[in-house]
Protein backbone atom coordinates (compact mmCIF):
# COMPACT_ATOMS: atom_id res chain seq x y z
CA UNK A 1 0.00 0.00 0.00
CA UNK A 2 1.38 3.52 -0.82
CA UNK A 3 2.73 5.70 1.75
CA UNK A 4 -0.12 8.08 0.34
CA UNK A 5 -2.75 5.53 0.65
CA UNK A 6 -2.00 4.78 4.14
CA UNK A 7 -1.86 8.37 5.73
CA UNK A 8 -5.26 8.85 3.96
CA UNK A 9 -6.63 5.97 6.03
CA UNK A 10 -5.21 7.67 8.89
CA UNK A 11 -7.23 10.55 8.35
CA UNK A 12 -10.05 8.69 7.69
CA UNK A 13 -9.71 6.78 10.80
CA UNK A 14 -9.12 10.10 13.24
CA UNK A 15 -11.71 11.86 11.06
CA UNK A 16 -14.09 8.99 12.31
CA UNK A 17 -13.41 8.99 15.59
CA UNK A 18 -13.53 12.89 16.48
CA UNK A 19 -16.97 12.51 14.57
CA UNK A 20 -18.09 9.63 17.42
CA UNK A 21 -16.86 11.94 19.92
CA UNK A 22 -18.73 15.06 19.09
CA UNK A 23 -21.40 15.32 21.21
CA UNK A 24 -23.12 18.57 19.25
CA UNK A 25 -22.63 19.39 15.48
CA UNK A 26 -22.14 22.90 15.09
CA UNK A 27 -23.54 23.50 12.14
CA UNK A 28 -27.04 21.71 12.30
CA UNK A 29 -28.23 24.81 14.19
CA UNK A 30 -28.00 27.48 11.25
CA UNK A 31 -28.84 24.49 8.84
CA UNK A 32 -32.12 25.10 10.49
CA UNK A 33 -32.33 28.23 9.93
CA UNK A 34 -31.70 27.84 6.76
CA UNK A 35 -34.90 25.53 6.38
CA UNK A 36 -37.50 27.83 8.15
CA UNK A 37 -36.18 30.79 6.33
CA UNK A 38 -37.21 28.82 2.99
CA UNK A 39 -40.27 27.57 4.99
CA UNK A 40 -41.25 31.43 5.85
CA UNK A 41 -40.37 32.57 2.11
CA UNK A 42 -42.77 30.03 0.75
CA UNK A 43 -45.88 31.63 2.55
CA UNK A 44 -44.73 34.65 1.94
CA UNK A 45 -47.18 36.95 -0.47
CA UNK A 46 -43.67 37.40 -2.16
CA UNK A 47 -43.25 33.64 -3.62
CA UNK A 48 -45.86 34.05 -6.75
CA UNK A 49 -44.07 36.80 -7.80
CA UNK A 50 -41.40 35.32 -8.24
CA UNK A 51 -42.41 31.86 -9.66
CA UNK A 52 -42.52 32.99 -13.89
CA UNK A 53 -38.98 33.92 -13.73
CA UNK A 54 -36.92 31.11 -10.88
CA UNK A 55 -38.72 28.06 -10.37
CA UNK A 56 -36.09 28.02 -7.22
CA UNK A 57 -38.60 30.39 -5.60
CA UNK A 58 -41.09 28.45 -5.34
CA UNK A 59 -39.70 25.60 -3.27
CA UNK A 60 -39.73 26.79 -0.15
CA UNK A 61 -41.50 24.03 1.07
CA UNK A 62 -38.17 21.83 0.58
CA UNK A 63 -37.21 23.38 3.90
CA UNK A 64 -39.47 20.74 5.58
CA UNK A 65 -37.93 17.90 3.72
CA UNK A 66 -34.63 18.90 4.96
CA UNK A 67 -35.89 19.05 8.47
CA UNK A 68 -37.38 16.01 7.83
CA UNK A 69 -33.79 14.35 6.49
CA UNK A 70 -31.80 15.99 9.70
CA UNK A 71 -34.47 14.61 12.23
CA UNK A 72 -34.21 11.11 10.78
CA UNK A 73 -29.80 11.07 11.28
CA UNK A 74 -30.03 13.06 14.76
CA UNK A 75 -32.60 10.71 16.38
CA UNK A 76 -31.55 7.60 14.69
CA UNK A 77 -27.54 9.10 15.67
CA UNK A 78 -28.89 9.70 19.32
CA UNK A 79 -30.42 6.05 19.68
CA UNK A 80 -27.15 4.63 18.61
CA UNK A 81 -25.10 6.54 20.78
CA UNK A 82 -26.64 5.69 23.46
CA UNK A 83 -26.74 2.11 22.69
CA UNK A 84 -22.85 2.36 22.13
CA UNK A 85 -22.53 4.09 25.65
CA UNK A 86 -24.79 2.18 27.82
CA UNK A 87 -25.47 -1.12 26.18
CA UNK A 88 -28.45 -0.36 24.97
CA UNK A 89 -31.45 2.63 24.39
CA UNK A 90 -34.17 3.67 26.59
CA UNK A 91 -37.70 3.95 25.31
CA UNK A 92 -39.06 5.32 28.23
CA UNK A 93 -36.14 7.86 28.27
CA UNK A 94 -36.41 8.52 24.50
CA UNK A 95 -40.64 9.10 24.63
CA UNK A 96 -40.05 11.46 27.45
CA UNK A 97 -37.84 13.39 25.91
CA UNK A 98 -39.85 13.65 22.73
CA UNK A 99 -42.85 14.13 25.01
CA UNK A 100 -41.63 16.82 26.74
CA UNK A 101 -40.06 18.85 23.76
CA UNK A 102 -42.90 18.29 21.11
CA UNK A 103 -46.39 18.36 22.95
CA UNK A 104 -46.63 21.27 25.22
CA UNK A 105 -45.96 23.90 22.32
CA UNK A 106 -47.99 21.77 20.06
CA UNK A 107 -50.76 21.24 21.83
CA UNK A 108 -50.81 24.88 22.89
CA UNK A 109 -51.11 26.01 19.53
CA UNK A 110 -53.86 23.61 18.27
CA UNK A 111 -56.08 24.46 21.43
CA UNK A 112 -55.42 28.50 21.06
CA UNK A 113 -56.09 28.25 16.90
CA UNK A 114 -59.00 25.95 17.21
CA UNK A 115 -60.30 28.23 20.01
CA UNK A 116 -59.97 31.33 17.83
CA UNK A 117 -62.02 29.99 14.71
CA UNK A 118 -64.48 26.92 16.42
CA UNK A 119 -65.27 29.79 20.00
CA UNK A 120 -64.50 32.77 18.94
CA UNK A 121 -65.62 33.15 15.33
CA UNK A 122 -68.13 30.24 15.73
CA UNK A 123 -66.70 28.33 12.68
CA UNK A 124 -68.39 25.23 14.32
CA UNK A 125 -67.30 23.01 10.77
CA UNK A 126 -63.83 22.57 11.78
CA UNK A 127 -65.13 20.87 15.26
CA UNK A 128 -65.02 17.35 13.73
CA UNK A 129 -61.23 17.97 12.61
CA UNK A 130 -59.87 18.94 16.26
CA UNK A 131 -59.35 15.52 18.13
CA UNK A 132 -57.11 14.29 14.57
CA UNK A 133 -54.86 16.92 15.85
CA UNK A 134 -54.05 16.38 19.11
CA UNK A 135 -53.73 12.51 17.90
CA UNK A 136 -50.91 13.76 15.59
CA UNK A 137 -53.11 12.42 12.65
CA UNK A 138 -53.26 15.85 10.37
CA UNK A 139 -51.16 14.29 7.47
CA UNK A 140 -53.85 12.60 6.70
CA UNK A 141 -56.86 14.90 7.11
CA UNK A 142 -58.47 16.09 3.86
CA UNK A 143 -58.32 20.13 4.55
CA UNK A 144 -57.32 21.44 7.48
CA UNK A 145 -58.17 24.15 10.11
CA UNK A 146 -57.02 27.30 9.14
CA UNK A 147 -53.74 28.23 10.11
CA UNK A 148 -52.95 24.85 11.43
CA UNK A 149 -51.70 23.11 8.01
CA UNK A 150 -48.21 22.86 9.38
CA UNK A 151 -48.98 20.12 12.08
CA UNK A 152 -48.81 17.31 8.72
CA UNK A 153 -45.56 17.91 9.09
CA UNK A 154 -45.12 17.13 12.78
CA UNK A 155 -47.63 14.44 12.68
CA UNK A 156 -45.82 12.49 10.29
CA UNK A 157 -42.70 13.02 12.86
CA UNK A 158 -44.92 11.48 15.49
CA UNK A 159 -45.35 8.96 13.51
CA UNK A 160 -42.28 8.23 13.13
CA UNK A 161 -40.99 8.58 16.80
CA UNK A 162 -43.09 6.31 17.51
CA UNK A 163 -42.52 3.44 15.33
CA UNK A 164 -39.30 3.89 14.77
CA UNK A 165 -37.24 3.37 18.13
CA UNK A 166 -39.44 0.38 18.24
CA UNK A 167 -38.20 -0.90 14.67
CA UNK A 168 -34.71 -0.28 15.88
CA UNK A 169 -34.83 -2.16 19.06
CA UNK A 170 -37.11 -5.06 17.77
CA UNK A 171 -35.28 -6.18 14.55
CA UNK A 172 -31.88 -7.64 13.95
CA UNK A 173 -29.44 -5.27 13.30
CA UNK A 174 -28.93 -6.72 9.51
CA UNK A 175 -32.21 -6.07 8.81
CA UNK A 176 -32.70 -2.48 9.37
CA UNK A 177 -30.95 -1.13 6.34
CA UNK A 178 -33.08 -3.69 3.82
CA UNK A 179 -36.20 -2.12 6.12
CA UNK A 180 -35.02 1.43 5.53
CA UNK A 181 -34.91 0.89 1.59
CA UNK A 182 -37.98 -1.17 1.59
CA UNK A 183 -39.96 2.01 3.07
CA UNK A 184 -38.20 4.47 0.85
CA UNK A 185 -38.68 2.66 -2.31
CA UNK A 186 -42.76 1.94 -0.90
CA UNK A 187 -42.49 5.90 -0.66
CA UNK A 188 -41.23 6.68 -4.17
CA UNK A 189 -43.05 3.93 -6.26
CA UNK A 190 -46.23 5.56 -4.30
CA UNK A 191 -45.41 9.24 -5.07
CA UNK A 192 -45.37 8.21 -8.27
CA UNK A 193 -48.68 7.12 -8.27
CA UNK A 194 -47.23 2.80 -9.15
CA UNK A 195 -49.15 1.80 -6.24
CA UNK A 196 -52.33 1.50 -7.68
CA UNK A 197 -51.42 -0.41 -10.54
CA UNK A 198 -50.61 -3.40 -7.77
CA UNK A 199 -54.05 -2.96 -6.52
CA UNK A 200 -52.90 -0.54 -3.10
CA UNK A 201 -55.63 1.83 -2.92
CA UNK A 202 -56.22 4.77 -0.63
CA UNK A 203 -59.02 4.67 1.75
CA UNK A 204 -61.31 7.18 3.89
CA UNK A 205 -62.46 6.76 7.62
CA UNK A 206 -64.38 10.19 8.56
CA UNK A 207 -62.71 12.63 7.92
CA UNK A 208 -58.89 10.96 7.08
CA UNK A 209 -57.84 9.83 4.08
CA UNK A 210 -55.54 6.92 4.48
CA UNK A 211 -52.59 6.53 1.49
CA UNK A 212 -48.78 6.59 1.54
CA UNK A 213 -48.49 10.22 1.34
CA UNK A 214 -46.71 11.64 -1.44
CA UNK A 215 -42.57 11.17 -0.56
CA UNK A 216 -43.79 12.16 2.83
CA UNK A 217 -41.89 9.29 4.98
CA UNK A 218 -38.66 9.27 2.38
CA UNK A 219 -36.63 11.70 3.77
CA UNK A 220 -36.60 10.91 7.43
CA UNK A 221 -36.05 7.44 6.56
CA UNK A 222 -32.85 8.51 4.37
CA UNK A 223 -31.91 11.04 6.89
CA UNK A 224 -32.00 7.31 9.67
CA UNK A 225 -30.15 5.37 6.40
CA UNK A 226 -27.42 8.25 7.12
CA UNK A 227 -26.86 7.68 10.33
CA UNK A 228 -26.80 4.54 10.32
CA UNK A 229 -23.89 4.95 7.43
CA UNK A 230 -22.10 7.03 9.25
CA UNK A 231 -21.77 5.40 12.52
CA UNK A 232 -20.07 2.20 11.07
CA UNK A 233 -16.26 2.79 10.06
CA UNK A 234 -16.83 1.41 7.06
CA UNK A 235 -19.85 3.34 5.56
CA UNK A 236 -18.43 6.60 7.24
CA UNK A 237 -14.92 5.99 5.16
CA UNK A 238 -17.58 5.68 2.05
CA UNK A 239 -19.22 9.06 2.59
CA UNK A 240 -15.99 10.76 3.91
CA UNK A 241 -14.50 10.17 0.39
CA UNK A 242 -17.63 12.42 -0.70
CA UNK A 243 -18.21 14.66 1.64
CA UNK A 244 -15.33 15.32 3.49
CA UNK A 245 -13.69 17.70 1.48
CA UNK A 246 -12.86 21.37 2.76
CA UNK A 247 -15.09 22.92 0.65
CA UNK A 248 -17.77 19.83 0.32
CA UNK A 249 -20.48 21.26 2.77
CA UNK A 250 -20.15 24.38 -0.05
CA UNK A 251 -20.38 22.28 -3.30
CA UNK A 252 -23.21 19.77 -1.90
CA UNK A 253 -25.57 22.69 -0.88
CA UNK A 254 -24.87 24.48 -4.47
CA UNK A 255 -25.92 20.36 -5.21
CA UNK A 256 -29.54 21.00 -3.71
CA UNK A 257 -30.27 24.10 -4.53
CA UNK A 258 -29.36 22.83 -7.88
CA UNK A 259 -31.70 20.62 -7.89
CA UNK A 260 -34.52 22.33 -6.39
CA UNK A 261 -34.24 24.56 -9.75
CA UNK A 262 -33.89 22.14 -12.69
CA UNK A 263 -35.63 18.91 -11.18
CA UNK A 264 -39.29 18.32 -13.30
CA UNK A 265 -41.76 20.86 -11.94
CA UNK A 266 -43.61 17.54 -10.39
CA UNK A 267 -41.34 16.19 -8.06
CA UNK A 268 -43.19 13.49 -7.20
CA UNK A 269 -41.19 9.88 -7.85
CA UNK A 270 -37.67 9.95 -8.89
CA UNK A 271 -37.10 13.32 -8.32
CA UNK A 272 -37.83 13.73 -4.54
CA UNK A 273 -35.77 10.55 -4.24
CA UNK A 274 -33.04 12.63 -6.25
CA UNK A 275 -33.34 15.94 -4.22
CA UNK A 276 -33.64 13.99 -0.68
CA UNK A 277 -30.36 11.65 -1.61
CA UNK A 278 -28.82 15.20 -1.98
CA UNK A 279 -29.81 16.72 0.78
CA UNK A 280 -28.62 14.03 3.04
CA UNK A 281 -25.26 14.53 1.11
CA UNK A 282 -25.16 18.02 2.43
CA UNK A 283 -25.61 17.06 6.06
CA UNK A 284 -23.25 14.58 5.98
CA UNK A 285 -20.68 16.96 4.67
CA UNK A 286 -21.63 19.27 7.25
CA UNK A 287 -21.23 16.77 10.10
CA UNK A 288 -18.13 14.40 9.07
CA UNK A 289 -15.93 17.18 9.76
CA UNK A 290 -16.48 20.32 12.24
CA UNK A 291 -14.71 22.96 10.17
CA UNK A 292 -16.21 22.49 6.92
CA UNK A 293 -16.15 25.16 4.64
CA UNK A 294 -19.92 26.37 5.91
CA UNK A 295 -18.84 26.22 9.54
CA UNK A 296 -18.08 29.86 9.50
CA UNK A 297 -21.82 30.99 8.22
CA UNK A 298 -23.84 28.64 9.75
CA UNK A 299 -22.72 29.62 13.26
CA UNK A 300 -22.94 33.22 12.64
CA UNK A 301 -25.41 33.71 16.05
CA UNK A 302 -28.75 35.10 14.43
CA UNK A 303 -29.21 32.73 12.14
CA UNK A 304 -28.13 29.74 14.61
CA UNK A 305 -30.45 31.48 17.30
CA UNK A 306 -32.76 31.46 14.34
CA UNK A 307 -32.62 27.68 14.43
CA UNK A 308 -32.69 26.95 17.85
CA UNK A 309 -36.23 28.30 18.07
CA UNK A 310 -37.06 26.74 14.30
CA UNK A 311 -39.91 24.93 15.81
CA UNK A 312 -41.65 27.32 17.48
CA UNK A 313 -41.16 29.57 14.23
CA UNK A 314 -42.77 26.68 12.05
CA UNK A 315 -45.83 26.22 14.69
CA UNK A 316 -46.70 29.96 15.09
CA UNK A 317 -45.41 31.67 11.85
CA UNK A 318 -48.99 31.24 9.79
CA UNK A 319 -50.90 32.44 12.88
CA UNK A 320 -47.81 35.80 12.67
CA UNK A 321 -48.46 36.17 8.60
CA UNK A 322 -52.25 35.66 9.40
CA UNK A 323 -52.22 39.38 11.64
CA UNK A 324 -49.23 41.10 10.26
CA UNK A 325 -50.99 41.12 6.90
CA UNK A 326 -54.76 42.01 8.57
CA UNK A 327 -52.48 44.97 10.64
CA UNK A 328 -50.96 45.84 7.98
CA UNK A 329 -53.90 46.22 5.89
CA UNK A 330 -55.84 47.74 8.03
CA UNK A 331 -52.82 50.64 7.82
CA UNK A 332 -53.34 50.46 3.50
CA UNK A 333 -49.71 48.60 3.70
CA UNK A 334 -50.07 45.93 0.92
CA UNK A 335 -46.14 45.91 0.10
CA UNK A 336 -45.11 42.21 -0.02
CA UNK A 337 -41.65 43.17 1.08
CA UNK A 338 -42.95 44.83 3.94
CA UNK A 339 -44.80 42.10 5.10
CA UNK A 340 -42.34 39.47 4.60
CA UNK A 341 -40.72 41.51 7.15
CA UNK A 342 -42.77 42.30 9.62
CA UNK A 343 -44.28 38.61 9.58
CA UNK A 344 -40.83 37.44 9.61
CA UNK A 345 -39.93 39.21 12.98
CA UNK A 346 -43.41 38.81 14.53
CA UNK A 347 -42.90 34.88 13.96
CA UNK A 348 -39.02 35.01 15.58
CA UNK A 349 -40.69 37.30 18.45
CA UNK A 350 -43.63 35.22 19.26
CA UNK A 351 -41.37 31.65 19.06
CA UNK A 352 -38.50 33.61 21.05
CA UNK A 353 -41.01 34.36 23.55
CA UNK A 354 -42.52 30.97 23.93
CA UNK A 355 -38.94 29.60 24.32
CA UNK A 356 -38.17 31.42 27.07
CA UNK A 357 -41.05 31.38 28.73
CA UNK A 358 -42.68 27.94 27.87
CA UNK A 359 -41.09 25.57 26.51
CA UNK A 360 -38.01 26.29 28.60
CA UNK A 361 -40.15 25.14 31.67
CA UNK A 362 -40.46 21.79 30.01
CA UNK A 363 -37.12 21.19 28.59
CA UNK A 364 -36.07 21.66 32.11
CA UNK A 365 -38.11 18.37 32.83
CA UNK A 366 -35.56 16.44 30.41
CA UNK A 367 -33.06 14.42 32.35
CA UNK A 368 -29.21 15.70 31.42
CA UNK A 369 -27.90 13.92 27.92
CA UNK A 370 -25.72 14.92 25.92
CA UNK A 371 -26.59 15.41 22.32
CA UNK A 372 -25.12 15.58 18.99
CA UNK A 373 -26.79 17.70 17.20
Amino acid sequence: MAATDIADDLDRNAAFQAYRATTRFGSLDGLRGLCIGAVLWHHSPLTPIYLDHLQLAGRGFAGVDFFFVLSGFLITTLLLREEVAKGGFSLRGFYRRRLLRIVPVYFLVVTLVAAYFIGWKGQGQWLDMLPYYYLFLSNFLVGDIPLLDPTWSLAVEEQYYLIWPLTLLVLPRRWIVPVLTVGITLNVVGGAGLLQRVGIAAFDIGPLHIALPTATYAPILIGSLLALTLHASRGFTMLHRLCGGRFAALLWMLVVLFALQFLPFDLNGWPNLVLHLTMALALASLVVREDNGLHSVLNWFPLRRVGQVSYGIYLYHLIALHFATVGLTAFGVANGWIVLVFYVALSSLIAELSFRFFEAQFLALQRPQKKPG
